[in-house]
């Protein structure tokens, strides 16, 4: 839990800091500790700790990278970015982060401190940083990770966009024909004294019903959509959206590929950051689903007691012939973060690939599925007309 700390400081100045602790208790005896007098203590509301969720990590790893790279100092860049950001969530997070690091902490326990803004991830690749003085180069290699990464889920979305809205507009035409268009036409039908085809009498009581509780069913389908887009997102938070993936048919092999290309790709950044093996496989448990990270703590036992990597990869299925190749050509030239790096980028265009084509061929088979549909309601509705004009003749 956080709280909120007001004390003095050794300079006699009022400060207000934010800690981590199991209790009130415990976060005065950590303030204490810091060689302040404290004076009150109080837990930090819940909507507080949410927003810091919304820290945008990648920029601040953009700017810091470009502070740095322009010759600043670390302390130096942090109070330049919190100087920009004094009046935000943002230059709050950061003034905590200049006071522990004046406090005698590396940068890497400063953001450990952090974790609702700064990732185990993250916070591994700037500690391994520290022990080569090489953070630029990490900052690079991060936000490289997380384009990559993001350029997946953006792909996979803007693929899901077109699709989306064609349902929409296609179920508020049908909507529209159902509730306003046929009722019209039923008032003549019924007074012209012919008796309608089968068909044509579903599709007029299918419009009264529409024309009299229109409302409801738009309300209906407004929750509809809301329950489903709040199932997604608590599916997503809980980790189980992959598995629910899984169980479409088609998509299985291919979530899997996604999965497998997410943890390749967290793994050699890791590796190549300088992370040993075990340490790099135990930080990245939150990149596959809760399905594979049984598989991942095995593979992980496996290779610390001295088995290859591509072994214990392969014996518990989470590699693929092509990366299993690429793993061994790794272990053998000593560059099996490279090659995982390689193996993820091979199923990221892979990917790429599969998503254009699964839209080229869904998006035409929609259009037609909305187009039968409407085409449906308005043949059904002028069949009378046409067999009156049939009769005529």
């Amino acid at each position: 839990m956080r709280f909120s700390i007001r004390a003095i400081g050794f300079d006699n100045r009022l400060q207000t800091l934010e800690l981590d602790a199991s209790d009130a208790r415990a976060a005065s005896r950590a303030a204490s500790a810091r060689r302040l007098t404290v004076l009150e203590v109080r837990p930090l509301a819940a909507t507080r700790q949410r927003r810091g969720r919304r820290f945008a990590l990648v920029l601040f790893t953009q700017e810091l990278l470009a502070l740095l790279q322009s010759g600043l100092g670390l302390v130096e860049s942090l109070e330049a970015l919190g100087e920009k950001e004094s009046q935000s969530e943002t230059g709050a997070l950061l003034a905590r982060l200049l006071a522990r690091m004046r406090d005698g902490l590396r940068f890497s326990e400063a953001i450990g401190a952090e974790p609702q803004c700064f990732p185990p991830l993250f916070a591994g690749i700037v500690k391994a940083a520290e022990r080569t003085s090489d953070l630029p180069q990490a900052l690079s290699r991060y936000i490289e990770y997380q384009v990559r990464v993001d350029g997946v889920r953006n792909r996979l979305v803007n693929a899901a966009i077109y699709p989306v809205i064609l349902l929409v507009v296609g179920s508020l035409v049908s909507l529209f024909l159902l509730g306003y268009v046929v009722p019209k036409f039923a008032v003549v039908y019924q007074g012209n004294g012919r008796t309608l085809p089968l068909l044509s009498q579903w599709l007029i009581a299918w419009g009264g019903l529409v024309a009299q509780h229109g409302m409801a069913l738009l309300a209906g389908l407004a929750v509809l959509f809301g329950a489903c887009a709040l199932w997604l997102r608590r599916l997503r938070r809980a980790g189980r959206l992959m598995a629910a993936l899984t169980r479409l048919p088609g998509v299985a092999e291919r979530v899997r590929i996604l999965e497998l290309t997410r943890l390749y790709l967290t793994v050699g950044m890791l590796l190549e950051g300088g992370i040993a093996v075990v340490a790099a496989l135990e930080m990245v448990s939150a990149a596959v689903s809760p399905a594979r990270q049984p598989l991942l703590a095995a593979a992980r036992e496996r290779i610390a007691q001295g088995g290859s990597f591509s072994e214990a990869f392969e014996q518990h299925g989470l590699s693929t012939p092509i990366a299993l190749r690429m793993l061994r050509v790794g272990e053998r030239s000593g560059q099996l973060g490279l090659m995982l790096t390689r193996a993820a980028l091979f199923y990221d265009a892979e990917t790429t690939l599969w998503i254009e084509k699964f839209s080229k061929t869904f998006e035409p088979v929609l259009m037609a599925a909305i187009g039968i549909v409407i085409g449906a309601i308005v043949v059904l509705l002028y069949m009378p007309i046409f067999e009156l004009a049939g009769s005529l003749q």
